[in-house]
């Protein structure tokens, strides 16, 4: 059996970090029904591919909220908060062949962070860009993406208005953020504290309250 694991949500400001895991006996199973990397597909055939992955594979998904991210930041790196996710999802397959995203520039560094929380493992492979080189790693970013995505749909309802694709560069994103600082004082509870985005908004809001008085 082969497992492979991705995230989705590095990144972003907004929303969780979601790291999923795919368990399958032939890759070729995978491959006929056009799994590729995420970033390469469009939402519609995402979503046709994650019912399709779910029903056919075994698989294991965490989702890490901004505050679970920003209180494990006080204590380490983003890097070895990943670690973490990526050992937990692949912890049910720990005696098959892994294959993962490296999260760190060094892919030995990663691999052996992943291999000590597992207490031991099969043969395990971590390369950057593994989601578009092993398709057990591009069924596992599909999932991760497609969580990830319903999760950003979810908050979007929840507060009634457009938060964009929850990362810094979207200017929607951008907008949101800063609105909701300005208005509120503080960040939401689904926005990443201990990004520099938000910090910078939030010292903004306090400088202008101050110059208010």
């Amino acid at each position: 059996m082969l497992c492979g694991a991705d995230e989705a949500g590095r990144g972003p400001v907004l929303g969780p970090l979601v790291v999923a895991a795919v368990a399958v006996e032939d890759e070729e199973a995978l491959r006929s029904i056009g799994v590729r990397d995420s970033k390469r597909l469009s939402p519609p055939q995402r979503e046709r591919l994650y019912h399709e992955i779910t029903e056919a594979c075994s698989y294991e998904v965490i989702s890490l909220s901004p505050r679970h991210i920003d209180e494990g930041r006080s204590r380490m790196s983003l890097n070895m908060i990943e670690a973490d996710a990526f050992a937990s999802v692949l912890r049910p397959y720990r005696s098959h062949s892994l294959f993962v995203d490296c999260a760190d520039a060094n892919e030995a560094t990663f691999a052996e962070a992943i291999r000590s929380r597992l207490g031991g493992c099969g043969p395990l492979v971590c390369r950057h860009r593994a989601d578009d080189l092993f398709p057990v790693v591009s069924a596992a970013s599909i999932i991760a993406k497609v969580i990830r995505d319903r999760a950003i749909l979810s908050i979007q309802d929840e507060v009634g208005e457009e938060i964009g694709s929850g990362y810094p560069s979207d200017p929607k994103t951008v907008a949101f953020l800063e609105r909701w600082i300005n208005d509120k004082g503080n960040p939401p509870p689904f926005a990443r504290c201990s990004w520099e985005t938000t910090r910078r908004m939030i010292g903004r809001a306090k400088n202008s309250r101050l110059t208010d008085w």
